[in-house]
């Protein structure tokens, strides 16, 4: 839709309309996509940071990850400059805050008070009707009071005149800054939209610029290192449950030499379907975790009896290999049928189900095969060396 739309909105010549999708997650941003500041540490103006964002923006434009890039800084819009003449008020008695006020308040607005009718909370603005304030010479219809209670044009204490500056000034983290919104281009995901951006600031920038990220794609920074924490948190787990439960660190071990396998299975079905390995891939890899360590303690826990009973290492490994390929190929095929609809979703959400069924599914198939010959044979090398 957005972009049936754009052309349409470009041929508006009176103004600059950027069509953009609103956030994913309601909160974090004003849009969709990612917002990038630029800050200026040093002593630039906003002439200088419109020079310096211009050139950003046409060094990203270059890198094939990005797209709909938009910053938010006019740095020569017209503006129409009001001046007090501070003696000539005093003169004739009129506080200089209330020439303020009185700007403020008809030009642009106050808010007054507010009540409450029909069950809802009405608020009350001050501010003139809009043909009262179209144009510099309406300040000509103001009348402020003074200290004798006469009343004084508000023409005879201001002059104006027409002068070229920012239409918006915006600080980010009290530094001048402007925001740069974009998104990832079609068939690159966010995390190598970010890493793109991040690579042509380093390039681009002055070294009294900086770039700070907010929104979704700062959220999404801030937690894309955790994954890799989170899995290796949950392979800790189920080492030390399982070594709880066998009483030795030898057994564990064997257990999760099964995981390895899954998770590459997982990589290569993410890979050979085009997906990226965004936050759903690696929910679906700390899935596999307990599900590839199921595999391996259908063969554990019967080697273990057998081993006691006297058979070799080597023997109650073969055995345990034997009867429970049939468990483990039953339960792994009924898990794995069962994440077919998500594999295949349609409709709004489907591309989530896609990272989560894809993973899943090839890690089961590696675990549910080639880990099949692998683990027997890493029960053996680990009871041998105990």
């Amino acid at each position: 839709m957005i972009n049936r739309v754009r052309p349409k909105l470009a041929a508006i010549k009176e103004a600059i309309v950027i069509p953009v999708n609103p956030p994913s997650i309601p909160g974090l941003g004003a849009q969709g996509g990612f917002e990038f500041w630029i800050q200026s540490r040093g002593q630039s103006d906003a002439a200088r940071l419109q020079e310096t964002v211009a050139a950003f923006l046409a060094k990203a434009g270059q890198r094939p990850e990005l797209a709909d890039l938009s910053a938010t800084l006019d740095a020569a819009s017209r503006q129409l400059r009001l001046r007090v003449d501070r003696a000539k008020a005093e003169t004739l008695g009129v506080p200089i805050q209330d020439v303020y006020d009185a700007v403020q308040t008809l030009f642009g607005s106050l808010s007054a008070s507010q009540y409450t009718k029909y069950s809802r909370v009405w608020q009350v603005v001050l501010q003139a009707e809009a043909q009262y304030r179209a144009q510099p010479s309406d300040i000509e219809n103001i009348y402020v009071r003074s200290r004798s209670q006469k009343m004084v044009p508000l023409s005879a204490l201001v002059t104006t005149n027409y002068s070229i500056g920012p239409d918006l000034i915006q600080r980010f983290n009290n530094v001048l800054s402007v925001r740069v919104n974009g998104n990832a281009a079609s068939g690159f995901s966010s995390g190598e939209a970010i890493a793109a951006m991040e690579a042509v600031a380093h390039e681009a920038l002055p070294e009294s610029y900086s770039f700070q990220w907010s929104g979704q794609a700062l959220e999404e920074k801030k937690s894309g290192s955790s994954s890799t924490l989170v899995f290796v948190l949950g392979v800790v787990f189920v080492f030390l449950m399982l070594a709880a439960q066998y009483g030795s660190c030898g057994l564990p071990l064997a257990v999760i030499t099964a995981v390895p396998f899954a998770v590459f299975g997982a990589i290569l079905a993410t890979w050979m379907r085009g997906l990226d390995n965004d936050v759903y891939c690696q929910i679906g890899l700390v899935t596999l975790i307990g599900l590839a360590a199921k595999n391996a303690i259908l063969n554990v826990e019967f080697a273990v009896p057998r081993r006691r009973e006297g058979l070799s290492v080597r023997d109650a490994a073969i055995d345990a290999a034997q009867f429970r390929l049939r468990p483990i190929i039953m339960t792994s095929l009924a898990f794995t049928f069962g994440i077919i609809p998500m594999l295949i979703a349609t409709g709004p959400g489907s591309n989530s189900r896609h990272s989560v069924a894809t993973g899943i599914i090839g890690g089961m198939l590696m675990a549910s095969s080639i880990a099949l010959f692998f683990v027997p044979m890493f029960f053996y090398l680990i009871q041998s060396w105990e």
